[in-house]
């Protein structure tokens, strides 16, 4: 357990910064009117873009041991994690101070994780496989037409739906990875599941990355937060056989509204921080 949990910690440190460089890069070239694969060759001409799929396939790597070592419920609380990184560079980068509802979102986060870890069981197998893949292919095919009809949507209901949409792809990539029977060259290519994943990633950057052209970093990051955590955790769970200690189930319970609700707390807080600085431009240069 201990190479699956610091892989994760450390995916979380290159999420969180990839998060800032994909944000800024994402709003560098003009706002996307549809859903155009044309828009990811605009964004890979900015270096803050270029930079975070960088970081984006670095952090997949180390989350992808976390997600083979660990039950999903843990590696993916992860992901939840890198918000508070993303918090913590802000302080860094900008000199931000941490208000006291994010030091306690922080906190939240930190003890949802400590409660995962302690719960954690053994990591599930591959039961199901068959009918779970033609289930997420179903799924993809819907998210994009649904991301489809989004992205030429005005407001915040179009953010929202984006959001979630690139948290259903994202979902998909963890289960995907744990559903390869082996990370050999020989057998990936011929695992469905590697293609699934294939189809689900670069689907969920575009469809964030637009959803962050859209509206505040709340609405498109909040959503797909607490789908690309929760949905993966409870399949891992029910249909993987995911481990929980025995009479630990309440602690996991109250581990994931914890991680979720601190994460959900923290993308609040970065969007507000994000208008505030982008009014503070504005004004200096008026």
């Amino acid at each position: 357990m201990a190479l699956g949990l610091g892989a994760a910690l450390l995916s979380a440190v290159v999420f969180g910064s990839a998060a800032m460089l994909q944000a800024s890069g994402a709003r560098q070239v003009p706002t996307a009117r549809h859903l155009d694969p044309r828009m990811l060759v605009r964004l890979l001409r900015q270096p803050a873009f270029v930079a975070a799929v960088l970081c984006n396939i670095a952090g997949f790597l180390l989350h992808l041991v976390a997600i083979r070592e660990l039950p999903l419920f843990l590696a993916q609380a992860a992901i939840a994690i890198s918000l508070a990184i993303t918090a913590l560079l802000a302080v860094r980068i900008f000199g931000d101070p941490l208000t006291a509802p994010e030091c306690a979102a922080v906190a939240a986060v930190c003890v949802g994780l400590a409660l995962l870890t302690a719960a954690s069981g053994q990591t599930g197998g591959q039961s199901g496989a068959g009918p779970l893949q033609a289930g997420m292919l179903a799924g993809l095919l819907v998210v994009a037409g649904l991301g489809a009809v989004a992205a030429r949507s005005p407001g915040g209901l179009a953010t929202s739906v984006l959001s979630a949409s690139a948290g259903v792809c994202f979902a998909t990539t963890a289960i995907a990875a744990r559903l390869l029977p082996a990370l050999s060259p020989a057998v990936v290519l011929t695992a469905p599941a590697a293609y699934l994943l294939l189809a689900a990633g670069p689907m969920g950057f575009l469809l964030y990355s637009v959803a962050l052209q859209r509206g505040a970093v709340t609405a498109a990051t909040a959503p797909m937060i607490v789908i690309q955590t929760a949905v993966p955790a409870l399949l891992g769970v029910w249909v993987l056989g995911d481990a929980i200690r025995a009479g630990w189930h309440l602690p996991v319970a109250v581990g994931l509204v914890c991680t979720l609700v601190g994460a959900v707390s923290l993308a609040r807080y970065d969007g507000l921080r994000t208008q505030s600085r982008a009014a503070d431009g504005r004004l200096t240069r008026q």
